[in-house]
């Protein structure tokens, strides 16, 4: 998918959220235990229940390979389920790569070509030979460069010797291995009016925003400090979504916090001329 197909999504769907299916086997409705794959049967209903507000899904891999070969199996099935299903949507492998140039080679091959995903997100610390084996033609590396975490200030906001903080280098450096029509960044959603500082050296690149929902981070000072011309978000929203309900209504309930959601962002799209009132 590319950056104006994506763009035509949003404007369509007037939503720029992504549901994250961080769908943990120790979390899920009991009575979902007793179908053959209880990952998967719960990833369709979620799927099936927010397709019509979302544009992106983010699998995050290691609610998957914590089953081992079992859960990479639901992985692939949900997989192709949305692909078959619900081929307008973006999906995410959350899986944090970042290696030696060969062994990022494999990975991208088997995001890109095996199951065809539309992104994978990659850590830059490793630099330019561990980043460019995932640039596929109309494909998504979404590189992390400010995260949501407590500890990124360990290191993300270090600064060198001229006052550019790690960030603003990653930022800045990984620009020269590829445009904002392959790479977008993760920004975490409780960074706040960080965003402002994103936006002077990534202008036009789209932002992968976690944090929104169970973290604590807001979606109106998200779109406030980070939103461009083409909205340049995708919000995810992960527990406050799928685990909104543990009953036999999950599904529903689920639905119901994604449609407030979309409503929220409906009226922020509006409200900076991304689509029409």
């Amino acid at each position: 998918m590319n950056r104006k197909t994506l763009f035509e999504n949003i404007k369509r769907k007037a939503t720029f959220l992504c549901v994250g299916l961080d769908s943990d086997i120790k979390k899920i409705p009991m009575h979902l235990l007793e179908q053959e794959d209880p990952i998967f049967a719960f990833n369709k209903e979620i799927i099936d229940a927010t397709a019509e507000y979302c544009v992106a899904y983010k699998p995050n891999l290691a609610f998957y390979e914590s089953l081992g070969a079992t859960g990479l199996f639901s992985f692939e099935r949900t997989v192709s389920y949305l692909r078959d299903n619900y081929p307008d949507q973006f999906i995410i492998a959350d899986a944090k790569r970042g290696d030696i140039g060969n062994t990022s080679e494999l990975y991208a091959r088997s995001f890109f070509e095996h199951l065809d995903l539309d992104a994978v997100t990659v850590a830059p610390y490793m630099g330019e030979d561990s980043v460019k084996p995932f640039l596929y033609p109309d494909k998504w590396v979404i590189l992390l460069a400010l995260t949501s975490n407590k500890g990124s200030h360990d290191f993300q906001f270090t600064t060198d010797k001229n006052g550019e903080r790690l960030f603003e280098k990653v930022l800045k450096v990984s620009q020269t291995w590829a445009d904002e029509n392959q790479m977008m960044y993760v920004v975490g959603a409780t960074q706040g009016e960080m965003f402002a500082d994103i936006r002077k050296y990534a202008p036009n690149h789209f932002l992968l925003v976690p944090g929104v929902g169970a973290q604590g981070g807001s979606l109106e000072e998200v779109v406030k400090y980070g939103i461009n011309k083409e909205c340049g978000l995708l919000v995810n929203s992960s527990r406050s979504i799928i685990y909104a309900d543990s009953s036999e209504n999950f599904s529903f309930a689920a639905q119901q916090e994604a449609k407030k959601i979309q409503s929220e962002m409906a009226v922020l799209l509006k409200k900076h001329g991304i689509i029409a009132d």
